[in-house]
């Protein structure tokens, strides 16, 4: 039986493209109502909503940054008038991740990861939580990262970045259990979209060579992991970091 998520409002940051466009997609299609959020690029957003709602799903098109406080209280105000309060949050908005030596980043950069997988899950989960805990049910499902398991180098703000994020995972499902609130988190492995359309052919082909299932993730493999997460049938899983990387990393 597939897991449902009727009468369920989820809020899927950066899901215009790429793995949160997928999630949102697949959330829908599970019976949830789904706020899609972008920051800029408006015509592109509204496509994307277009499909989403093509498929027959039900949501919102909300525009914010994502690690701006005022921009959040905005756009959950927003979802909680169209839509309904929040139940399945799921952060997975980013910014731009250059691999470069630590010589070459400056501490600006290094901010700007921490504000993404830090302070946004932060600020976007303190506003969902008087609803979750109310109603003593709530899913947070965090989009981390293998970078971190695999210590990937020329990348140290990004994983350091990402295994913070791990860590308010782990703290946060412990914190937030007692109220029937679980906190997960899923760390893809490299799967291309369109932020990596440029990508080098040898860095690709390397990267392939090493997954063990000897086949390139797509974005439906994470969008089902976080159904799966969202959905009553996971409510006693919390506090975990799922890899979906065809066992890129093991253990």
């Amino acid at each position: 039986m597939a897991f449902l998520l009727h009468n369920r409002v989820a809020w899927v940051t950066g899901s215009s493209t790429g793995l949160g466009k997928a999630i949102a997609l697949e959330l829908g299609k599970a019976g949830a109502k789904v706020a899609l959020n972008y920051a800029n690029n408006q015509a592109r957003a509204e496509a994307s909503f277009a499909e989403f709602k093509a498929a027959g799903c039900t949501g919102v098109l909300v525009q914010g940054d994502v690690t701006d406080a005022d921009h959040v209280a905005r756009m959950y105000a927003q979802i909680e008038r169209d839509l309904g309060p929040v139940d399945i949050l799921i952060p997975n908005a980013t910014c731009a991740q250059p691999q470069k030596p630590i010589e070459e980043y400056d501490w600006a950069f290094y901010q700007s990861m921490l504000d993404f997988f830090i302070k946004s899950p932060f600020l976007l989960t303190r506003a969902c939580l008087p609803h979750m805990k109310k109603q003593a049910w709530g899913r947070v499902i965090n989009i981390g990262s293998e970078v971190f398991a695999r210590g990937v180098g020329n990348f140290s703000a990004y994983v350091a970045a990402k295994g913070g994020q791990d860590g308010w995972t782990r703290s946060m499902a412990t914190e937030l259990a007692p109220f029937g609130i679980t906190v997960n988190l899923i760390a893809p492995g490299w799967i291309p979209v369109e932020r990596h359309e440029n990508d080098p052919k040898e860095a690709k082909d390397g990267y392939f060579n090493l997954i063990p299932a000897k086949r390139w993730g797509v974005p439906k493999d994470v969008a089902a992991t976080c159904v799966y997460f969202a959905s009553d049938e996971a409510g006693f899983v919390t506090g975990q970091n799922i890899a979906v990387n065809g066992g890129m990393t093991v253990g």
